[in-house]
């Protein structure tokens, strides 16, 4: 058995003496199920009454009694009517008996000791002397329907993390505590760059001044790369006919993911969410010829999800979406080079941004799933080694996972584990076969006959600009680039005497399109630094009487103790070449 399988052994153990801590001291909780996570474990369950986290350490003091007692884990076969009766005080239980006898699985139930039994496939530790007492706890609660459906009961889920060792389960609450540092949340209320109120509604980002600021550096800088990689800019409306959805197969398979359809005098409207159908009718506005392929069209555009509120998450799962979009239409000798320079493109944006922590995943189609797949198996085939050539080409780290692609084609997700820990897919590049058949796109070949053979990529390399703005907040801990910095510079006079000279500072300073503001000298000059500091603000500039004369400044970078006094001239040269060429 490998390591990992005899952790999550120990992991589905603790789950259950978790449940039976709880049964200790509420005998009519409900019990759900306790499966094992990454990093540890939970159980969902329906208490008589509303527990507190305060009451989590005696739940984990109960548990490490029992598993000091080196209680004996042991399964046995059932029918269904021994579960049943096992269980007639258990709902969930019997709700899940009845779906296991629905799909003929066999049903197991295992001991622990005398103390629980539960409804349970399996995969325990013989025995609990096998569980390190130390190195687990209880987290956190949260809330939990019932299957995942908002029509069953609200359960709730009582969290736990479990290692080997102490020593692990130390570092890993180290870096649970450094995570809640970087909340991209904290962050973002601290540093004042968005915010949510329930008056505009959940998952809908209001951002301020200084959040915008960093939302058209992003921006711009997407406009510059994609103009250097030859795209063309696009603006498309954020609502459209429900015949254009219906066209691009959307609807109705898509419709829980779109919100409500709009009832008009001239038809029925629903509001976008994606750009690629808008982006299909552009390219067949007119007749295009092979000449014009490859045609690259960008937007950032927004859409909207129709996200349920329990999911919302910050940044990173909302209602709104800014999408750094693309689409690009080739010819099939075209597909490799096209997707060759999107990758290249990424991995630009990624060194631009010092991100290292990312791996490729090349997801697959099925050719025995025609239900679930476009059902052109030399195109499937094609594309995939296509696009399995460029990675090994590119010497980038990949895995396959087959069965995982779009509907109408294989696609490279580019994964990114974050400073906390956190894995998740930050851009997508994907190639569509279906497109040119749902809206008729063409291009007239060298003998001037139409052929329909266009293919499209679709690519959003910096993600949705939410989650992409998430990701960064944690990865810099706020601190950012100084070109992305909503202020970059923070003036400060010692004293009402030397403002003067401070608004001739930071005057120089927006002449040369640095974002600079004066703190005014109506507190302590070590109060307003501190100040600065929070804000992080990434040059603090002192000025005072020796400033005033010589025609410098005293410069204070972030995290750096030693302050430096230069001419104001040597310091404007400086900086505006480090942001402009957008050092890290």
């Amino acid at each position: 058995m490998s390591e990992q399988n005899k952790l999550d052994g120990v992991r589905h153990s603790l789950a259950h003496l978790l449940a039976a801590a709880v049964l200790e001291k509420y005998p009519k909780a409900k019990l759900g199920i306790g499966p094992t996570i990454e990093h540890g474990f939970y159980y969902d369950i329906q208490f008589p009454k509303a527990i507190s986290p305060e009451e989590l350490k005696g739940l984990e003091k109960t548990m490490r009694e029992f598993a000091r007692r080196k209680l004996p884990f042991s399964g046995k076969k059932v029918t269904p009517a021994e579960a049943k009766k096992i269980f007639k005080d258990q709902p969930f239980k019997l709700d899940l008996i009845k779906e296991f006898v629905k799909e003929k699985k066999g049903l197991t139930v295992y001991k622990t000791g005398d103390i629980f039994l539960d409804l349970c496939r399996g995969g325990h530790v013989k025995n609990t002397s096998e569980i390190n007492p130390e190195a687990f706890t209880l987290t956190h609660l949260a809330g939990a329907y019932w299957r995942g459906s908002e029509k069953n009961p609200m359960l709730t889920r009582i969290y736990g993390l479990a290692f080997n060792t102490k020593k692990e389960l130390d570092a890993h609450l180290a870096m649970l505590e450094e995570a809640k540092k970087r909340d991209h949340r904290k962050l973002g209320a601290e540093l004042e760059l968005f915010t949510f109120d329930d008056r505009v509604g959940k998952g809908l980002p209001l951002w301020l001044p200084k959040g915008t600021v960093m939302k058209n550096e992003i921006e711009k800088l997407a406009v510059e790369m994609e103009e250097r990689y030859g795209y063309v800019r696009v603006s498309t409306p954020h609502l459209a006919k429900q015949t254009l959805y219906e066209t691009s197969g959307h609807l109705p398979y898509y419709a829980d993911g779109m919100y409500p359809p709009m009832k008009m005098d001239d038809g029925t409207y629903y509001l976008k969410a994606m750009n690629c159908p808008h982006h299909h009718v552009i390219y067949g506005s007119r007749p295009r010829s092979y000449r014009e392929l490859p045609l690259r069209l960008a937007e950032y555009g927004t859409v909207y999800r129709n996200e349920l509120s329990g999911t919302l998450a910050g940044l990173l799962r909302v209602r709104m979406l800014s999408m750094n979009d693309a689409h690009i239409y080739c010819r099939k000798d075209q597909i490799e080079e096209e997707f060759k320079r999107v990758l290249d493109l990424n991995l630009e944006y990624f060194k631009l941004f010092g991100l290292t922590n990312y791996s490729f995943r090349l997801s697959l189609g099925d050719p025995k799933n025609k239900e679930k797949f476009v059902n052109e198996p030399a195109n499937w085939k094609y594309a995939e080694d296509v696009l399995r050539n460029i990675l090994k080409k590119s010497g980038v780290k990949f895995t396959e996972a087959k069965g995982e692609a779009a509907f109408y084609g294989p696609k490279v997700d580019v994964q990114f584990t974050s400073v906390i820990g956190r894995e998740e897919t930050m851009s997508t590049i994907q190639l569509d076969f279906a497109a040119k058949k749902r809206f008729k796109l063409m291009y007239q070949d060298k003998n001037g006959k139409d052929n329909n053979e266009v293919f499209v990529i679709h690519r959003a390399p910096l993600s949705t600009h939410e989650r992409f703005m998430a990701f960064l907040l944690e990865h810099y801990a706020g601190d950012f680039p100084v070109w992305l910095s909503p202020v970059q510079v923070k003036v400060l006079p010692v004293a009402e005497a030397h403002e003067s000279y401070a608004e001739q500072v930071v005057a120089m300073l927006k002449e040369r399109r640095i974002r600079a503001e004066l703190s005014a000298a109506t507190e302590t000059l070590g109060k307003r630094i501190r100040g600065a500091e929070v804000e992080k603000i990434p040059y603090i500039l002192v000025v005072g009487d020796k400033e005033k004369s010589g025609k410098s400044v005293n410069v204070r970078k972030r995290h750096v103790k030693e302050t430096e006094t230069v001419s104001l001239k040597k310091f404007l040269i400086s900086l505006s070449v480090d942001i402009s060429e957008r050092k890290v």
